[in-house]
């Protein structure tokens, strides 16, 4: 699954917890909310939701491309042109900036490789809606462990049931590494949000983005080169990754930045927590995975306990302002 330069609310909800800023994106850095389609009343959500098919369909488009560069070829050629669009896109500027704030910059583009490399490793060994899903608990973890709240148990108990749907009683159904791959790949997507959000509050726009997704790139470019060679080279194999990294990355990213200066973050990770469903029905239409009856009950349960996690949170933020303001 892909991550945005402000998914600092996950799709679970993180951006209500400690690491994240209490408002939306776009407030003392990101500059007054954007216009037009953004600043129409249902325009945010449109945003979002025109994102997460962006993201989804571009892993599609990537799985389709791994038999030309592999998978280590796809991410490279995905983190390295998205990158080099950011770059000229914001020209982020890289004085001024001390050793910690490079160091969230390292950290965030790690993460970032890592998620990318990881999941891509499992969607070319399982169904994508089922390697979403998978990859989904990591922030559904963090949502848990950073509330800290009895009733997020629950939604921690109906997610594993429908991972639990998913495996069929085995992983082997699914082929093992590749579930492992994809529950990794949620343990950096876990890892990506709270070093998104710790480099939103340190860099200006999305500045912080463009420079760990150039750090990303360079740890990525030896796996790929290894992988695919000169394969990285044939121009429709470039086209093709540049397909994947302005769908998968540039647009959702940009498409998410605008939406979240204008939608609150608990709202923005409801609408997140659908991933799984568009995935697979990316998977579906693209890819010819179709979903059996049961794997549909397990995606919709994931996707039933994100949206309660996040409304638990949100409840008992708004609890403890009430007290705070009596």
């Amino acid at each position: 699954m892909d991550i945005s330069p402000v998914k600092e609310a996950g799709p679970v909800g993180a951006a209500v917890g400690p690491e994240s800023p209490a408002a939306p994106v776009g407030g003392a850095q990101g500059g007054g909310g954007p216009k037009g389609l953004a600043g129409h009343r249902f325009g945010p959500v449109a945003l979002v939701v025109t994102g997460g098919l962006s993201v989804q369909f571009g892993s599609a488009l990537a799985v389709l491309l791994m038999p030309r560069a592999g998978a280590l070829g796809v991410v490279t050629l995905r983190l390295v042109l998205a990158a080099a669009v950011l770059l000229i896109v914001c020209r982020p500027k890289v004085r001024g900036y001390g050793r910690a704030d490079w160091g969230t910059i390292v950290a965030f583009g790690a993460a970032m490789a890592g998620m990318n490399i990881l999941f891509y490793q499992a969607a070319d060994r399982i169904p994508l809606g089922a390697a979403v899903t998978l990859e989904v608990l990591g922030p559904l973890i963090l949502s848990v462990v950073a509330s800290r709240r009895l009733m997020n148990l629950l939604w921690a108990g109906l997610a594993l049931g429908g991972v639990v749907l998913l495996s069929g009683g085995g992983f082997d159904r699914l082929d093992p590494l590749g579930a492992a791959f994809a529950l990794a790949a949620g343990a950096m997507w876990a890892t990506y949000i709270v070093f998104s959000a710790r480099t939103g509050r340190r860099f200006p726009q999305a500045d912080g983005l463009a420079l760990a997704m150039a750090f990303g790139a360079v740890l990525s470019l030896p796996l790929g080169i290894a992988e695919a060679g000169d394969k990285l080279l044939v121009p429709s194999t470039i086209g093709l990754g540049l397909a994947v990294a302005l769908m998968s990355s540039v647009l959702p990213y940009t498409l998410e930045l605008l939406a979240l200066r204008r939608l609150p973050a608990p709202t923005f990770a409801i609408l997140m927590s659908l991933e799984p469903a568009i995935a697979a029905t990316a998977g579906f239409l693209i890819l010819s995975q179709a979903l059996s009856l049961t794997d549909a009950l397990a995606i919709a349960l994931v996707i039933a306990a994100s949206m309660g996690a996040v409304r638990t949170q949100v409840r008992a933020a708004a609890r403890e302002r009430g007290r705070v303001a009596g």
